[in-house]
């Protein structure tokens, strides 16, 4: 049972999407949570010292998709 789910789907540019993903390399570098800002309020999540990480690439007909999971 999920207790909370923030899921969040934007058309960026390119540049955009990495700052994004450089923040969040930064938060899981420097400190043992993520955060993130949605609808003015701030939600704040413990990340363990390890953690299984996925990484996916899709390419088809109708474009490409590339996901990053966490997971612990």
């Amino acid at each position: 049972m999920e207790i909370f789910e923030v899921e969040q789907k934007e058309r960026v540019g390119r540049e955009e999407a990495a700052a994004r993903l450089h923040r969040l390399a930064d938060m899981l570098a420097r400190h043992n949570d993520i955060e993130f800002d949605r609808g003015g309020m701030r939600f704040k999540v413990k990340v363990p010292d390890e953690l299984d990480l996925k990484l996916e690439l899709e390419v088809g007909d109708d474009g490409c998709e590339f996901e990053i999971e966490l997971s612990w």
